[in-house]
């Protein structure tokens, strides 16, 4: 179906995954998960520009996005997003992969799936296992800030964590001031980081070192 338009943009002259849209750096919603895992990795991909392959989990989660999204579309009826926000105020509707984008906030992404009801919006991120981790939490935290700032409804708006190819939702809560003051501020840290303002701090963990896709090109690695 189709989606939202996007705002123009263009890509920024040195850091990659980053666009200027409306004169703000504009990056992913994932890297709010990254920034979890291993700061400094942001930096090392993005900034300093080192090429690695893409990990097990990443392949096999973009696979599985694939099957879903395949499935869904194959019962899906043509709507706008206008139209689906219209009908979703009497009746639940469902949309998959849904972009989002805050010129605003300086963050976009694509929701695995938002649940649209009369009272209240579920947005869904699909995660490998079953333990929410706070960079997971951040990331659909991210996601609802972006689809709040561009929907501007009064419709409570729900974060939830799906164990990846199940219905099984683990965590869910609602995303309410608190949430979303923490979120900004994760959010403004990393503009801060990309602006120079900042440090990237690499993570003091040995076992994410050691299953970092950088680990043979970091300079900053915890022995292990």
């Amino acid at each position: 179906m189709p989606k939202p338009q996007m705002p123009r943009s263009i890509p920024h002259p040195t850091i990659s995954q980053v666009k200027i849209i409306a004169t703000k750096n504009n990056f992913p919603i994932s890297w709010l998960n990254k920034q979890g895992f291993c700061e400094y990795g942001i930096y090392l991909e993005n900034v300093k520009g080192i090429m690695a392959k893409p990990s097990k989990a990443m392949i096999e989660g973009t696979k599985e996005h694939a099957v879903l999204e395949s499935k869904f579309r194959e019962d899906a009826e043509p709507a706008t997003f206008e139209e689906m926000l219209e009908t979703s105020k009497t009746a639940e509707i469902l949309s998959r992969e849904l972009p989002v984008i805050s010129p605003r906030y300086g963050i976009r992404g694509f929701i695995d799936e938002v649940w649209m009801t009369p009272d209240e919006f579920i947005i869904i991120d699909d995660k490998p296992g079953t333990v929410p981790y706070l960079s997971s939490i951040n990331q659909v935290y991210g996601y609802c800030l972006a689809f709040k700032d561009s929907v501007k409804e009064n419709r409570a708006i729900v974060a939830s964590l799906r164990e990846r190819g199940t219905d099984n939702i683990y965590w869910s809560s609602y995303f309410d001031g608190q949430a979303e003051k923490n979120i900004i501020n994760q959010i403004n840290r990393i503009h801060h980081l990309l602006t120079g303002k900042l440090e990237f701090i690499p993570t003091k963990n040995p076992k994410k070192c050691r299953g970092c896709r950088f680990n043979d090109r970091c300079n900053r690695k915890v022995d292990f």
